[in-house]
């Protein structure tokens, strides 16, 4: 389309502008710079970005519902073909909705039979979490810390032999404090110290060897830092003793799918990084099917997390992490890192590790781990662009210095509106 061949007509004259607009708050103030009546922006903004919701199995009596509730208010649903002749007994479905369409619906389905209630209430608390930012206070064992305020680092010290990122170069206890406290001074949040090599094809260490090289680390580390110490291990006897030496945070790859490690977690009080891994860091990569790679991670972090409740561990002291690299392809760790968003729906922070991994050498050509700095950065970028919580890095200074423009590009994005709009965009319609 464009000027008619011979028109005197503007090609522009209108100036027709597609908005960027990522956040309630920016459509709120590009709607209040129309001059619109001030009751009506509010109204307006919740009309202003459709929220796809994705649900699985639902059961089919549910399915058809959904869609003609959604379709009742301006909205719509997807679901299996086999719902219209009864050929299956579920579906997953897919709800495209405005989030003032989804104030409208909800209650409506909240009052329907076949689990819409519960469908309705996962739905909402889904929808919550996912657009709510600011800060939140995480509960480690021996102290609280926030996140959310801004995109956090947490700093990685691997004190093994054999670390794949650095080549065991922190692997003595002095070399390892010294990062420490130096990546802290560079603006570190959290620092996270490993014991045991998690590589894949790795070769697993004993406790008593883990702990002996954790515990001199923590030890030199007692009473010189002002952050929370995380300790990555899937091991329970190394993480209650961390915990007894100071550590505030357990990071285990394992994904809390030891009963032991959830009941030393839910006794110690530490918080948790619950992450998606298949296998053992042995056997992880002989598998790297997923027939839907995104809704299987979820999943199992939904479960891992559900569990790690029930067992006594506050949803406040869990994080989630999706396990780039950890019985994924370079590809599939890509994805996981391109929609990691997806999981601020389960309602934790979200941690991402993405620093020095083989799939940005993929994307790179085949560079190698001290080649990916710069890699390793633009996915810190990116996955806290997503609403990450905390990213890992062991290149602390620049990804500090790179998160900063990220800062300040939310606090723009989340700014609120200046008129009288009320602040509350998100509450339901009266």
């Amino acid at each position: 389309m464009g000027t008619p061949p011979g028109s005197d007509r503007p090609a522009h004259r209108y100036r027709a502008r597609v908005l960027d607009a990522e956040t309630l708050q920016e459509v709120a103030r590009e709607i209040e710079r129309t001059e619109s009546d001030p009751e009506g922006v509010g109204i307006m903004t919740r009309k202003g970005r459709i929220f796809p919701v994705r649900l699985a199995h639902v059961p089919l009596k549910a399915a058809p519902i959904l869609k003609q509730e959604l379709l009742s208010v301006g909205g719509d649903a997807a679901h299996a073909r086999g719902v219209a002749d009864h050929s299956v007994e579920e579906s997953p479905v897919v709800l495209l909705a405005t989030w003032g369409q989804y104030r409208r619906v909800l209650p409506k389905l909240a009052r329907q039979p076949f689990r819409l209630r519960e469908i309705a209430d996962e739905v909402d608390r889904a929808l919550r979490a996912h657009v709510a930012r600011g800060p939140r206070e995480v509960h480690g064992a021996h102290r609280r810390f926030v996140v959310g305020d801004r995109p956090r680092v947490m700093s990685v010290v691997n004190v093994t032999p054999d670390s794949f990122s650095d080549g065991g170069r922190f692997f003595d206890p002095a070399a390892a404090v010294a990062r420490a406290v130096e990546d802290v001074a560079a603006g570190a949040s959290i620092v996270d110290i490993g014991a045991e090599s998690t590589r894949p094809h790795a070769d697993p260490v004993s406790t008593d060897v883990e702990w002996s090289r954790l515990e001199p680390v923590l030890s030199g580390l007692a009473g010189r830092l002002d952050v929370p110490i995380s300790v990555d291990t899937r091991h329970f006897e190394v993480a209650a003793k961390a915990v007894d030496a100071g550590a505030d945070l357990i990071n285990d790859v394992e994904g809390l799918r030891s009963e032991a490690m959830r009941r030393v977690v839910a006794r110690t009080g530490a918080g948790v990084v619950v992450m998606h891994m298949r296998g053992t860091p042995p056997t992880m990569q002989s598998d790297l099917h997923y027939s839907d790679l995104r809704g299987e991670v979820f999943e199992r972090l939904a479960e891992a997390t559900d569990a790690a409740r029930q067992d006594g561990i506050a949803p406040e002291q869990i994080l989630v992490d999706p396990g780039l690299g950890f019985g994924k392809s370079p590809e599939q760790s890509l994805e996981l890192l391109v929609h990691v968003g997806e999981l601020r729906s389960l309602g934790y922070p979200v941690v991402i590790g993405a620093s020095r991994k083989s799939f940005l050498g993929w994307t790179l050509g085949g560079a190698g781990p001290l080649d990916r700095l710069e890699a390793g950065v633009a996915a810190a970028v990116l996955a806290a662009e997503r609403g990450v919580a905390l990213v890992r890095s062991h290149d602390v200074a620049p990804t500090v210095r790179a998160l900063a423009l990220v800062t300040a590009a939310r606090r723009l994005a989340e700014r609120s509106p200046s008129g009288h709009v009320s602040p509350e965009l998100l509450e339901p319609d009266d």
